[in-house]
Formats: C-alpha cells, sequence, structure tokens
C-alpha cells in the first residue's frame, strides 16, 4: 500500500503541474470504487482552479477555487499519473481529471492540456468532492497528528498508549493517534528503535517513545530522501518507482543487520510482522 512517503512523494511530483491551472472537467470510466464517484464530477470541478494540492495522511487534497475540493486516496496499489490526453485509459484506468492549458477567460472550455489519471487496479482507492474544509469531511475529520509535525511527540504517544491494550505497533498504525504510518514504516521505525512490535503499548516508557517518534522521522524522512518504498504495485506520478528498499532492515525477512541471527515473523494487526528477539525488546 502506498504510505506516507509514496503519497507525499506523489503531491511534490504533481504540485508544480496543477497548481494554477484550471479544470476542464473529469472522466469517470469507472464509478464504483471504494466510495461511489460523485456522479456530478464533471460539473463539480470544470471552470474551477486547482489552489493549491495538499496532503492529510495519506490522503491528497486539490484544493479548488470556490471553496472546493477534491481528495483522492490511492488505497492498496493506485497511482496519479499525468498523460497526454490523446492517450487512451487502459484498464484499471478509472478517472481523469482534465488539466486546462493555462488561465484564460472561459477556463472551462480550453483546451485540455493533460489528464490526471487515477490507476487502481484494486478498487481499494476512492476519489471524493465537496466544498468548504476539506479535513471537515466524515473521512479526515477524526486522523490523528502528523508524523512529521511538532504535534508528534514521544510525550503524545505515551499518553496515547496509556490506557490502549494493543501493541505497539497497533498504536503506531492508528491512523487516529499518527496519520500515514502503515506496515512498512512501523516495522522499520521499531527496529530502529529497538523495541519489540508485539510489545504491549500501555507499557512502554516516556523515553522509550521519545526514541520511536525519532526512529519514525528518521525513517519517514530517509524514504522521502528516495521517493518512497519499491512496492510492485506503486508508481509515482513521473511514472518512475520508489527507491526504500534497498534500505530497508527488517520488512520482509531475511537476517538482522545488527547482529546477524534469523529474524522472527509474526502477524500483528494481521499485518506480515518482522522482528528481532535479540536487538529489539
Amino acid at each position: 500500500m502506498p504510505e506516507l512517503p509514496e503519497v507525499e512523494t506523489t503531491r511534490r511530483g504533481l504540485e508544480p503541474f496543477v497548481r494554477g491551472r484550471f479544470l476542464c472537467g473529469a472522466n469517470v470510466y469507472q464509478p464504483q470504487l471504494r466510495y461511489p464517484v460523485p456522479a456530478d464530477l464533471h460539473e463539480r470541478v470544470a471552470g474551477r482552479c486547482v489552489i493549491a494540492l495538499r496532503r492529510r495522511g495519506k490522503y491528497l487534497i486539490f484544493e479548488l477555487s470556490d471553496a472546493a475540493w477534491v481528495t483522492v486516496h490511492l488505497g492498496m496499489s493506485g497511482s496519479l499519473r499525468l498523460l497526454d490526453p490523446a492517450c487512451p485509459p487502459a484498464r484499471h484506468d478509472h478517472i481523469d481529471l482534465l488539466i486546462g492549458q493555462g488561465a484564460v477567460e472561459a477556463p472551462a472550455v480550453q483546451p485540455v492540456w493533460r489528464v490526471l489519471r487515477l490507476h487502481d487496479p484494486r478498487r481499494f482507492g476512492s476519489l471524493l468532492a465537496g466544498e468548504g474544509v476539506a479535513e471537515e469531511h466524515r473521512l479526515l475529520r477524526e486522523l490523528g497528528v502528523e508524523p512529521l509535525s511538532e504535534a508528534f511527540t514521544g510525550d503524545y504517544l505515551y499518553r496515547c498508549a496509556r490506557a490502549r491494550r494493543i501493541s505497539v505497533k497497533a498504536l503506531l498504525m492508528d491512523a487516529r493517534v499518527v496519520v500515514g504510518i502503515g506496515n512498512i514504516y512501523a516495522n522499520e521505525a521499531l527496529y530502529r528503535a529497538g523495541i519489540r512490535p508485539d510489545r504491549s503499548a500501555s507499557r512502554i516508557s516516556a523515553a522509550r517513545y521519545r526514541r520511536l517518534v525519532a526512529a519514525v522521522r528518521s525513517v519517514l524522512e530517509a524514504a522521502l530522501a528516495v521517493g518512497g518504498t519499491t512496492l510492485r504495485d506503486f508508481i509515482d506520478s513521473s511514472g518512475r518507482r520508489g527507491y526504500f528498499t534497498p534500505q530497508l532492515a527488517v520488512y520482509g525477512g531475511g537476517t538482522c543487520p545488527a547482529c546477524g541471527r534469523a529474524l522472527t515473523a509474526v502477524r500483528i494487526a494481521q499485518r506480515s510482522t518482522w522482528f528481532c528477539r535479540a536487538c529489539q525488546r
């Protein structure tokens, strides 16, 4: 699944090409994704300018003129690509946002410069549209803090864990606590912090949570620096794949880079998990 670094890589790749441009409308080839695509999507976006492209957790938020917005979630295997409008949709291409050539007096009828195409083989992604503040939508309003923000601290995690009867890995992956940390980066951050992923969240000290927060930040920043993780299904906005995989220490199994022992594999919160019994406690 595309996680925070992959979604942020997509945002950074797309923003220079879409910000300040008008949308000419939308083509919907498959309206049934994780949530139904708005039937009036074309009318909602036509003639509106892309003011900004933001990210909240794993959601991309296209902030449009006239207080409108579009959110995109890439689901398990989705990607967004800027393509020539003459490029026909392929299998699993579900939605095109039509990007105009520039700001003109009648933006809704200007020539289409590019299409921003949502490709999603598993159809677990979503595209929604609305007006007002996107973060007030029911899918976004209860999201937790951003892991690269000042609000994400060891003391914050420690407080969140006090009454929770879950593992520390499940706590990290709870989007109501902190957003954007999926299975891959939870595995890696816990390894860097020296914490077993199956340890009870309520039995970890504040000092160890401070170390875990630092590990989360370092692994996410390292992934962002190289464009995310090379997953079979992830492709960024330019068509390139990420290159963080060679730096993965434990995800996928094998031996511990530090001590050479075989990694232990378990399932936590229904996700595959690897850790070193000697280096993580």
